[in-house]
Parts: structure tokens; C-alpha cells; sequence
């Protein structure tokens, strides 16, 4: 049974009172950001269809459930390699949607579709935790039921797979809705695992916020997986509380990158440089802000501008681009934003700083320094392919900058290993990289503190968030002759 939106018809109601309901139907364009064109158009999704496909989800789930762990596993590797033998024609359409280099939408792709097989081999093993003569106590994880994942636009199938793998795995079921900018390879992996999954137990759903509103608060949900915003999380937690469904947000970051005093500035800056411009800044863990003692700061920066001078910037299905466009043309406008009123209040711009000439949303890399206080452009998430190069002038101050921030997904210390080692306690943060940043793996958790989002996702970890806790607690009572010889 294919799970493209296309597919699903028949309506059925059932939301509470005051649940959104004006939702946008018929073809929504999706936009191809280097050329600034519409190219295509996805079918939508009304309110009665995403009614009818959350009845089929909960109406799988417990069968789902029930089916045995190694057959779930089974699944998730067919996952695996129905997902590989699509990579090229899914890569394709990545990139026309999302701007991304093709060689990097390949990869995706192909990371992907390993998800699902590092997933399968992950555990849910039943726990003994008490095994006395009166009583035996064990623990097992069970599945919510039916989970809403809401994917970003930056790594839109990479990140939807983080979220499906392990939620199928727990025994859920799962339904999908993607960005409203780039829905277009997840509709299609939509139909390719449609093919390998049994029917209810996974589908795709498009459409605008409107749609994600309507996905949050229905009663069949239990559980909401969301990679974006900040305040697009908030709006999802506030919605979730109304019906106590639990929630996992990755609400992204603005990390720093401390230089260590004593660190050859020269040596780190090509690193640094590739850890800010991943996915031409369109990455919740790149490097969003770089603080360099005074002394060496300047010609750090300067580093840093002459790579971005010499960085290739064009249309993803150019095999010379390095860095393609800003997603949306909304995106390219907040950039712009933060920079021109950085420039504005004193700035100065040693690379790039300007939407370029002609179509399509690109903004070149860029490189600003002498920021003045409470600049919006060191304090927000500029999630675009800027660098603000910010001077210290002791550990205790870089510090109190570094955590000043309402976001704590990640930050990196960059020279002495050991000494990095020492201060690794202060950033306050999800995790801290040494002479290396966004370096993620499917075995390690991933997740920020604060305003950065709740629970965690990768790994072990991650799997657990999709299940909930349940204890069978057995009392052991005396056989009956026993019994009475004791008491004779």
C-alpha cells in the first residue's frame, strides 16, 4: 500500500474543540531555490484526508505493537534497501527542492537509508528488576502509539528517518509531514517504504503549518517529534499539553566555537570554516559564532574571509558548486537581516554581505567582525553561511558570553587538547566538541539544553524517548503444603 497523500482519501472527524481546521488544499508549488521558480506542485493534504490517515495509523498500531521485535527489525532493513535503490532519482529531487549540492544529497540519502539498519540493530530488552523468594518485578518499553514527525527543510529526509526509524522500531506508528518547502522526497520516500511497511503503519502527509497544528492536537497522537524553530516548538509543546502527549523538540542552536588561547589560529581556521558553512549554514549544529582572543582574533578572521572569497557558490546540480542557496526566499531575507543590522550599528563585513545578483535565494559566505555589544547577530540563530568573528580577552568572559545564550545545543573548544579537556565543564550545552564541531553519530544522543528543545534523539537514547515505561510486578505466593508445614 503506497502512503503518498494522493492515495488517501475518505474524511472522518474527531478533534477536540477549537482544533485548527483551515487547512490549504489543491497543488501547493514547491519553489526551486537557485532559480527562484516554482517547479513543481504537491497534491496537499485537507482535513478530512489527515483524519482518515491518523485512523489508519491507529487502527495498525496494535498489530504493529504486537508484531515480534525481529520482525520489526526485518522491516527496517528493508527500509534500508529500498531507500538505497532510489538514491539517485531521490537525491535529484533533494536538491532541486532544497538547493543542496548533489553530491551532498546523495549522501543523505545514503546515511538515510544506513538509519534504518543502525536502528534495527538497536535493543529493547525486557529488565528483571527484582527476583526475590515473594516477589518478581520486571520493565519493559512499550510504544506510545501513533507518532507525528515534523521535518525541517535543511536535511528533510535524513532528519524524518532519525525520527521514523527508531518510532518503528518501538512499535509505533508513524506519520510524517515534512516542511512545506521541501516535501517532495519525502512524498516519494513516502511511496518507496509505503511498498515495504505494512499498510497504517507509515504515511506522508504535506501541507502547510496550518496542517502541523491539526497533526499536533489530534486525539490519536501520542507523541510529537519536531525538528525546527523555537518558537514553532513552543507553539507544538503548548498544543501537546492541552492532551498531555509527550514531546520531543530539537529546536536547533546558535553554537560558538571558542579559540583556545596559544591555538595557531591559521592551522584551525579551515575547520572552522567547514563546520560554519555545512549545508551552506542551514545546519542546527554548525558553528553559528567564533570567539578568538584579542590578540590573534583579526587574523583569524582573516582566514576565515579568504576561504569564504574563494568558496564556490551556484545551483546544486552544478558539479562545481561547493555551497548552494538559502532554502526559501523568507531565509535569505532573515540573513540579510541580521547582517545589515549588525553593518548598521558598526560592523565591519571582511567577506561577502549581500544577497547576490540574479535568481535564486543565495547569500555568499561571509565574515564579520567588531560586532557591537548585543548585536543580533551574535545572540540569534542566523542559520545561514555567516561567520561573526568576536574577540575575548579572558577564559571567565568568553565563557559568560558562551552561555549567555537562551540556546545550549553545542559548542567547541578548539587547541591544547588538554586544556580544552579542562574547561569542556563550562560551556553549559548539550555536548562539546575539542578541535572538531557537529561531528554526529548514530550510537552517540544528540540534544541541547534550555531553549535548545526537550529529550534527545541517536542511539539507544533517542530510541527510548519513543517508548514509554511499564512494569509487570508479580507476587510470588507460598505453595500450599509448603505453607502449612511452616506453620505446624
Amino acid at each position: 500500500m503506497s502512503s503518498s497523500v494522493d492515495q488517501l482519501a475518505s474524511p472522518r472527524a474527531g478533534l477536540p474543540p477549537g482544533a485548527p481546521g483551515s487547512v490549504r488544499y489543491g497543488p501547493t508549488p514547491v519553489e526551486n531555490p537557485a532559480l527562484g521558480k516554482v517547479f513543481a506542485e504537491t497534491p496537499g493534504c485537507t482535513p478530512e484526508r489527515l483524519d482518515d490517515v491518523l485512523d489508519d495509523a491507529a487502527r495498525a498500531f496494535p498489530g504493529w505493537a504486537a508484531t515480534p521485535l525481529a520482525e520489526r527489525r526485518e522491516r527496517l532493513h528493508s527500509c534500508h534497501r529500498a531507500l538505497l535503490g532510489a538514491v539517485d532519482p531521490m537525491a535529484e529531487l533533494l536538491t532541486r527542492e532544497q538547493g543542496k549540492p548533489l553530491k551532498h544529497a546523495r549522501a543523505e540519502v545514503r546515511l538515510a537509508a544506513d538509519w534504518f539498519a543502525r536502528t534495527a540493530e538497536l535493543g529493547l530488552t525486557r529488565e528483571r528488576l527484582v527476583d526475590e523468594t515473594d516477589a518478581r518485578i520486571d520493565l519493559e518499553r512499550v510504544p506510545h502509539g501513533v507518532v507525528a514527525a515534523i521535518a525541517p527543510s535543511n536535511y528533510p529526509v535524513l532528519l524524518a528517518v532519525c525520527k521514523i526509524a527508531p518510532a518503528l522500531l518501538a512499535g509505533n506508528t508513524v506519520v510524517l509531514k515534512p516542511s512545506p518547502d521541501t516535501p517532495l522526497s519525502s512524498l516519494m520516500m513516502g511511496r518507496i517504504l509505503g511498498d515495504v511497511l505494512p499498510a497504517g503503519t507509515f504515511a506522508v502527509v504535506d501541507g502547510d503549518v496550518e496542517l502541523g497544528a491539526r497533526l499536533t492536537v489530534h486525539p490519536a497522537v501520542r507523541l510529537v517529534s519536531f525538528t525546527g524553530s523555537v518558537g514553532a516548538g513552543r507553539a507544538i509543546a503548548r498544543q501537546a499539553a492541552a492532551d498531555l502527549k509527550r514531546v520531543v523538540l530539537e529546536l536547533g542552536g546558535n553554537d560558538p566555537a571558542v579559540v583556545l588561547p596559544g591555538t595557531d589560529v591559521l592551522s584551525v581556521a579551515p575547520d572552522l570554516f567547514t563546520a560554519a558553512m555545512t549545508n551552506s549554514g542551514q545546519f542546527c549544529a554548525a558553528v553559528k559564532r567564533v570567539y578568538a582572543p584579542r590578540a590573534t582574533y583579526r587574523r583569524l578572521a582573516e582566514a576565515l574571509a579568504e576561504k569564504a572569497r574563494t568558496a564556490i557558490v551556484g545551483d546544486g546540480l552544478d558539479p562545481a558548486t561547493e555551497y548552494g542557496p538559502l532554502v526559501s526566499r523568507a531565509q535569505l531575507h532573515h540573513v540579510a537581516g541580521l547582517v545589515d543590522d549588525a553593518v548598521a550599528t558598526g560592523a565591519d563585513v571582511l567577506a561577502g554581505g549581500g544577497p547576490l545578483d540574479g535568481p535564486g535565494h543565495f547569500y555568499p559566505p561571509t565574515v564579520v567582525t567588531d560586532l557591537p555589544p548585543g548585536s543580533r547577530l551574535e545572540e540569534e540563530e542566523q542559520f545561514g553561511p555567516v561567520i561573526p568573528v568576536i574577540p575575548y580577552d579572558d577564559v571567565d568572559q568568553v565563557f559568560a558570553q558562551v552561555n549567555a545564550s537562551t540556546y545550549g545545543l553545542g559548542c567547541s573548544l578548539w587547541g591544547d587538547e588538554e586544556r580544552a579537556r579542562e574547561l569542556a565543564g563550562r560551556p553549559q550545552c548539550g555536548t562539546v566538541w575539542i578541535n572538531t564541531h557537529g561531528a554526529l553519530r548514530h550510537d552517540v544522543p544528540f540534544g541541547g539544553h534550555r531553549h535548545s528543545g526537550i529529550g534527545v534523539e541517536y542511539g539507544a537514547w533517542g530510541l527510548n524517548e519513543y517508548t514509554q515505561l511499564k512494569v509487570h510486578h508479580s507476587a510470588l505466593r507460598l505453595r500450599p503444603r509448603q505453607a502449612d508445614r511452616e506453620t505446624s
